[in-house]
């Protein structure tokens, strides 16, 4: 049964570094990307292509046909053509219909770096690693013009105003051409240039000193530049759509910049990536789509979907970017499947309601709690109930009626994990000895359990039922529902399982059927080693020491 590979990023960082709303976990290096309307093709280090839907993250087909890394991808500007540049030195256009190739255009003697179609749909440019620039007609596939160069070519555009018109980078140097072939200048210094969307500017990014440099298409000249921290990453830049927004990579790290007035502005960071980005896209003036991959692992490799502004509806407090809530890590996630939403808390006492099937922010909660370590949250209707704990003592707070409702003392020895009941009306805490069911409306211990599992990392709760999850001994459960009544162990563990194990040295995370014992998931690298792991429904949610969660969408595989 195949797979969704769609996994949400619900939270990363706090808001003022953006928000990551989406990350589609490849197992392959994703090295191209393209986006238009809601779709979003993928050149894959295999070979394939995947076209995702650009509103949920879902594959929607796979196109196979080149023998190694596809490394540009195109579409032109009707949306009717899509063409796809290779290391295996073809270019190939495709029938996204049928998923079928139309042509092949042969005459590369290496890998094709870059491909881009004219906006009249007459002519594909491709640049190789060569040494040449190549013009293609596409009605026909054949190669009408040469142009060599001295260094290998590594990307090319033409501009989406003027058909005649393209630009190219080899090495350090980049230059303007007319289809003919003809120089429109001596060159520029400087990598990886992009027009703007009315081709009247291009930027382009100049390691040393470590600038972008936005330039006139027609005199060159120069009209804006800003400066970057230089990484060890493949320096790319985009426009938004509207042309305000720059969006950089000099690093592991997406900037924003805005380059409206006569002195760009940085405005948003995205972090969270693995340490190489590869291409990144804006998918709308408020969207940016990227990929990544890590050296250490392949399976770190991914695409994410990040927010630039997000929405909140909440009329309570609302994080934006010029909110200074410091460094704040998650400290909870709860997964509410049956309400189609999951629930996050930091450190600093922030709630964030967060959409599954969009992966939006729709709401904020600032609760009294400060320098937070272990806490739960949870929406009953209208009401949300929040629990955390401070020197073994457990607080609980309603945030509808504003004020705590309970404060229990003296019960814990060291808490381990807090998680409320679906109805509100148990906290289940956890300390090294026991697992406490204890009623929010008295404070008194309903029931406990005996602990007997090494390594503990999370508790999850459904109803009167609790599991304890451990990496090593795997899940355990009791029902605390059958009053004045120990705990009654439980032997059918939730549908959905987890485990994180090493692998020839390597760490791999895994997601199993229980009812199977299929292996449905796997992810390694940085995705590996949570500390904190949720099961509810079909879902699953991984919560990471960097903040980081991710929220896993099982519904189209299990029954």
């Amino acid at each position: 049964m195949e797979l969704s590979k769609e996994v949400k990023v619900v939270q990363g960082l706090p808001a003022k570094w953006g928000a990551c709303f989406r990350t589609v976990i490849m197992h392959t290096i994703p090295l191209s990307l393209i986006c238009w309307k809601d779709t979003v093709a993928v050149g894959l280090g295999s070979g394939d292509i995947v076209i995702l839907d650009g509103t949920t993250g879902n594959q929607v087909v796979t196109l196979s046909g080149h023998t190694k890394a596809v490394h540009s991808v195109a579409v032109s500007s009707d949306g009717a053509l899509f063409v796809s540049g290779s290391w295996d030195k073809t270019i190939k256009q495709w029938d996204l219909q049928t998923g079928g190739v139309i042509k092949t255009l042969y005459g590369h003697t290496e890998g094709v770096r870059s491909v881009s179609i004219s906006t009249d749909h007459i002519t594909i440019a491709s640049v190789s690693s060569d040494k040449t620039l190549r013009l293609w007609d596409i009605q026909t596939g054949k190669c009408h013009h040469i142009i060599e160069q001295k260094d290998e070519a590594q990307y090319v555009s033409f501009s989406p105003t003027d058909q005649q018109h393209l630009i190219f980078a080899s090495d350090r140097n980049i230059q303007q051409w007319e289809i003919g072939g003809h120089g429109i200048n001596h060159g520029y210094e400087g990598y990886n240039p992009t027009f703007s969307p009315d081709g009247t500017h291009f930027a382009s990014y100049n390691s040393y000193p470590g600038t972008v440099v936005i330039q006139n298409s027609s005199s060159g000249a120069v009209v804006a530049e800003f400066p970057v921290v230089c990484g060890d990453n493949t320096e790319c830049c985009c426009f938004s759509p509207d042309g305000r927004l720059i969006a950089v990579t000099p690093s592991k790290d997406i900037q924003i910049w805005d380059i409206t007035g006569s002195d760009p502005q940085h405005i948003e960071t995205f972090v969270g990536h693995s340490p190489i980005i590869h291409s990144v896209v804006f998918s709308s003036s408020s969207s940016l789509i990227s990929s990544s991959s890590s050296i250490s692992s392949s399976y770190d490799s991914s695409v994410k979907f990040w927010q630039i502004t997000v929405p909140s509806t909440d009329n309570i407090t609302t994080h934006s970017k010029t909110t200074s809530i410091g460094s704040a890590l998650i400290r909870s996630i709860t997964l509410q499947a049956e309400d189609s939403i999951t629930i996050s808390s930091d450190s600093n006492g922030v709630v964030k309601v967060w959409d599954l099937s969009t992966g939006i922010c729709t709401a904020s909660f600032q609760t009294p709690a400060k320098e937070v370590k272990q806490c739960d949250v949870r929406l009953i209707g209208n009401r949300l109930i929040f629990a955390w704990s401070a020197d073994k003592e457990i607080y609980i707070y309603d945030v509808e009626r504003g004020g705590l409702l309970d404060t229990m003392y003296g019960l814990l020895k060291s808490l381990i994990d807090i998680r409320i009941s679906e109805d509100g009306s148990i906290v289940f805490c956890l300390d090294g000895d026991y697992v406490y069911a204890l009623s929010i409306q008295t404070g008194e211990a309903v029931g406990k359990a005996p602990l007997r599992i090494v390594g503990v990392i999370s508790l999850i709760v459904d109803g009167s039922r609790a599991w304890v999850y451990s990496p090593w001994e795997g899940i355990r459960g009791w029902d605390f529902g059958v009053t004045d009544s120990p705990p009654i162990k439980l032997v059918d563990p939730p549908s959905l399982s987890f485990s994180d194990t090493k692998q020839w040295d390597i760490g791999l995370s895994m997601i199993r059927d229980t009812v199977t014992g299929q292996v449905i998931f796997k992810m390694g690298g940085k995705y590996t080693h949570p500390v904190d792991v949720q099961l509810g429904g079909k879902y699953v949610a991984i919560r990471y020491e960097s903040g980081e969660v991710l929220v896993l969408d099982f519904s189209n595989v299990l029954p």
